[in-house]
C-alpha cells in the first residue's frame, strides 16, 4: 500500500550530518566476508514498513545471492519514513560535500521529489538495460533517477455474490450507488489511499488532461478551482452512502465492512486486496476490477542512487536484477505487489493474479501538495452537516 507525503528539507549542515543509526533499525544479509572492506557491499536504507524490509531480507537479497556471487548487503530501516526530513537533509548534504551518505539504494516516497533536487545518479538503459520493460508512462512518473521496482494501485472491490454485473466505468459506478443506497462507502481521503484514489478519480472527471498532467507534476492553486464540480457530485452520494453518509477511518475500515457483508463494494489498495483474499478475511467471493474513464489511481514504488554512493556499480547491478522477472514474482507472492514490468514478461500464473486490471499504466495520483488541498477541501465540501 502506498502512502504520500510531502518532505520539505533543507542542508542544514548541523541535520544534514545526522547518522540515523540511534532512530533506526536494520540489519545485514549474507554475502562475502569482510563485509566492511568488500568492494560490492550494497546499504539498502528502506524508509516504510516492517513488511519491506522483510522482503529485502527475506526474499530479495537471498535470490539475488544465489546467482551473484561475492555481494554483501546491509538493510537500514527508517520505520514508516518518521526520519525522512533527516534523510533527505543528510542526502542533500552528503552531495553537496560529494562525499558517501552511506547509503547506495534508497527505498522511499520521496525519491520523485529528491530526484528532481539532482541528489541521484541518472537511470535509463544505458546503466540499467531492464528499464526496457518498464512502461514509459511508469519511467517518466519517477522522473530522471527514480527505479520504479513495485507497484500497487485502487482497485474496486465487490462481493460477486450480489453484485452479479459491476461497474467498469466512473459514471457507471456512480450509478450503481446510487441504485443501491447504502452498500458502498470509502474512507476519507486524509485518513488512506483507497478513499483518496476514488475521490480524485471523480475531480478528474471535470479535469482537462493538461491541467491534470500539471497537478500529478506540481504544485498550481490556481488549477484547484476545477475540482468544484466533482466535490458537489461526490457530496450529492452523501444519501447513498453507507449508513446516509459514514465515511470511513482508515484503509482497513473498508475491508472489514466488505468482509463482513455490510457493504457489497469498496475501493481498497491492491496488495491489501489480495493479502485479505489469501488470508480470508475477505470471502471467497470477492472479486476486483479497474474501472475506466478515468480509472482509479496508482502508482510505482522508486528507489534511487545518491550520486556521491561509492558503491554505484553494485547498486545499479542490484537494481538491473529487480526488474527480472523472478524479482518481479516476489513482489507478488511476498507483499501483494504490483509488478512494474510489461504482465507479459512474467509466469501465467502471475499475469492471472491481474487479471481484469491494468497494471502496466497505474494512473498517477496528484502531486503532494495538491492532493493535501484536496484532502482539506473535501472536509469542507463533502460529509453531509
Amino acid at each position: 500500500m502506498k502512502t504520500h507525503r510531502l518532505v520539505m528539507a533543507t542542508a542544514v549542515a548541523a541535520v544534514g550530518l545526522l547518522a540515523l543509526a540511534g532512530c533506526t533499525s536494520g540489519g545485514s544479509s549474507g554475502g562475502s566476508s569482510g563485509a566492511g572492506a568488500s568492494k560490492d557491499l550494497v546499504t539498502v536504507f528502506i524508509s516504510g514498513g516492517a513488511n519491506i524490509q522483510d522482503l529485502w531480507q527475506k526474499s530479495l537479497i537471498p535470490a539475488f545471492e544465489k546467482t551473484h556471487k561475492g555481494y554483501s548487503f546491509n538493510v537500514i530501516l527508517d520505520l514508516h519514513g518518521l526520519h525522512d526530513t533527516q534523510t533527505i537533509a543528510k542526502l542533500t548534504s552528503a552531495a553537496q560535500a560529494k562525499k558517501d551518505p552511506g547509503y547506495d539504494l534508497v527505498d522511499g516516497a520521496f525519491i520523485t521529489e529528491i530526484s528532481k533536487a539532482g541528489l541521484l545518479t541518472p537511470v535509463s538503459t544505458s546503466n540499467i538495460p531492464n528499464l526496457k520493460n518498464v512502461p514509459a508512462s511508469t519511467l517518466t512518473a519517477g522522473g530522471t533517477s527514480g527505479i520504479p521496482y513495485r507497484g500497487s494501485s485502487v482497485l474496486l472491490a465487490y462481493n460477486s455474490a450480489t453484485v452479479k454485473t459491476p461497474p467498469t466505468t466512473t459514471d457507471q459506478l456512480l450509478a450503481w450507488i446510487k441504485a443501491h443506497p447504502g452498500k458502498f462507502t470509502y474512507n476519507s481521503p486524509g485518513t488512506g489511499g483507497s478513499g483518496q484514489a476514488f475521490v480524485q478519480t471523480v475531480l478528474d472527471k471535470y479535469i482537462p488532461a493538461a491541467d491534470r498532467a500539471k497537478m500529478v507534476a506540481g504544485y498550481d492553486k490556481n488549477l484547484e478551482q476545477a475540482w468544484d464540480p466533482g466535490f458537489a457530485e461526490l457530496a450529492s452520494l452523501n444519501p447513498y452512502i453507507y449508513q446516509n453518509g459514514l465515511y470511513l477511518n482508515g484503509n482497513v475500515a473498508s475491508i472489514d465492512l466488505l468482509g463482513s457483508g455490510q457493504i457489497d463494494m469498496t475501493p481498497i489498495w491492491s496488495d491489501q486486496l489480495l493479502t485479505g483474499i489469501k488470508s480470508g478475511q475477505l470471502p471467497a467471493t470477492t472479486k476486483y476490477t479497474q474501472i475506466t474513464d478515468p480509472s482509479l489511481t496508482g502508482g510505482a514504488a522508486y528507489l534511487g542512487i545518491p550520486k556521491t554512493s561509492t558503491h554505484q556499480k553494485a547498486a545499479l547491478t542490484v537494481a538491473n536484477w529487480l526488474l527480472t522477472p523472478q524479482a518481479q514474482e516476489l513482489m507478488v507472492t511476498t507483499v501483494a505487489g504490483y509488478p512494474v514490468v510489461n504482465l507479459n514478461q512474467l509466469p501465467a500464473s502471475v499475469q492471472a493474479t491481474f487479471q481484469g486490471t491494468d497494471s502496466s499504466n497505474l494512473r498517477l495520483t496528484y502531486f503532494a501538495s495538491m492532493t493535501q488541498d484536496m484532502n482539506n477541501q473535501w472536509s469542507q465540501k463533502v460529509p453531509g452537516k
